[in-house]
């Protein structure tokens, strides 16, 4: 450890708080441990990062070389290697967290267990705060049986409703909704947003909810888990995606995503400002593109790293590593990219949205291979039951969808985490 600048469990959660107060400062923590590990039990800011995955994703997760980074293990040394390799890598401010996770918890820092925990955290907090509507399992069974007027849109990823979906559900990820829901309903159809458990369920349902979407908007409690466990049957390798949206659709969801940049303070910026703020070696500036993958895909500015904004909003821990960052999101009109802002400002963010009109640049990248959300997915831990053994699938759902409910409580306890709601 002698190679390696070590910081105490006191120092760091005095530049948590710092960082809370707004003090100018930014903080990249990551874990070491391989993901199974990390699952167990982390700092709730902690981004996994184990030493096989840093010459991969560090340079899109941590972009900015002198950003002061924190290294932490359960005291087993793979921490020392990590930050050995980033300063190699070239970062100029990296240490170990003395003592491990446990030094951590021993000065009365929390631990979570989890993945996706800011994020998962932050849905429930939603719900809690704005008393987002659910529809039950067995009560959206009834409503489709009844031939209710409704529209199920799953704000997952279309590869994940490829896998499963709910019966009439249509593909639209979270950071769609809001652009293409106005052209699926009428004045009496009820909406219901749904996920795999709770937090893109509650996020899309409260998205449509600010957006001042007049229908009856519902998330699906605890999603396709919920409907597995309410004992009914999912559908499998469907592919029915929400379409593009008309002109008068997209007119409707402009005004409405307007009306959120005002009450949220979403703020954009220009071509210009954007490449100053790249530029910048003092300060962090994340470029997402928040479209879908397959519009990221077809042409997207170089600096640009592909981040659909309804997976950015549910996971931030893995995209958004520096805390204290500036973050800049894209997409074709504006829309999404001002929807997954509000998000990220209440989530404590500095968020800005590109001004719409860069798409006609002539030095639109075309890249099929989204290098960095490939290494997201490569790094999730597989399923900790086998999904043909249904009794053992219904236990770890249960026991899921239980920790999920039961962040607020922790949350309560840990003075090192803030959300601003608007």
């Amino acid at each position: 450890m002698a190679d390696v600048r070590t910081i105490s469990a006191a120092e760091l959660m005095e530049r948590h708080r710092g960082l809370l107060r707004g003090d100018g400062t930014e903080l990249a923590l990551v874990d070491a441990r391989e993901p199974t590990e990390f699952t167990r039990r982390h700092l709730l800011y902690a981004a996994s990062l184990p030493p096989s995955h840093v010459g991969l994703e560090v340079a899109a997760r941590i972009p900015r070389a002198g950003t002061p980074v924190v290294v932490c293990d359960d005291a087993g040394g793979e921490a020392a290697a990590v930050a050995l390799e980033l300063t190699v890598l070239g970062y100029t401010d990296t240490a170990v967290l003395e003592g491990g996770i446990d030094a951590w918890a021993a000065a009365g820092g929390e631990l979570y267990s989890g993945i996706n925990v800011p994020s998962k955290l932050f849905g429930e907090l939603v719900e809690e705060h704005f008393g987002t509507p659910h529809v039950t399992a067995t009560e959206l069974g009834s409503w489709l049986a009844d031939g209710r007027g409704l529209v199920v849109l799953d704000s997952r990823t279309r590869r994940e409703f490829n896998r499963m979906s709910i019966p009439t559900g249509r593909s639209c990820p979270g950071g769609e909704l809001v652009r293409r829901v106005h052209d699926l309903i009428d004045e009496g159809t009820t909406v219901v947003v749904n996920c795999a458990g709770r937090t893109r369920s509650i996020l899309g349902a409260q998205s449509l909810r600010s957006a001042g979407l007049p229908n009856a908007v519902y998330a699906l409690k605890d999603g396709t888990m919920g409907w597995e466990l309410a004992g009914l049957e999912l559908e499998h390798g469907r592919d029915e995606l929400a379409p593009a949206p008309s002109d008068a659709g997209r007119a409707e969801a402009a005004t409405a995503a307007q009306a959120v940049a005002e009450r949220c303070g979403v703020r954009t910026v220009d071509r210009d400002g954007l490449d100053d703020w790249l530029a910048d070696g003092s300060r962090t500036t994340y470029f997402m593109d928040v479209r879908t993958p397959e519009e990221f895909a077809a042409g997207h500015l170089a600096s640009a790293v592909g981040a659909p904004g309804g997976q950015l909003v549910q996971a931030t821990d893995e995209y958004l590593v520096t805390r204290g960052a500036r973050v800049v999101l894209a997409d074709q009109d504006g829309i999404g990219a001002t929807m997954t802002a509000s998000w990220l400002i209440q989530m404590g963010w500095d968020a800005w949205v590109l001004e719409p009109g860069w798409l006609g640049d002539a030095e639109l990248v075309v890249d099929s291979d989204d290098r960095t959300a490939a290494a997201i997915r490569s790094r999730q831990p597989p399923l900790p039951y086998d999904p043909t053994d249904a009794d053992v699938a219904k236990a770890a759902m249960e026991a899921y969808l239980v920790w999920e409910v039961a962040l607020p409580e922790q949350y309560a306890r840990d003075d090192l985490a803030e959300f601003h709601f608007r």
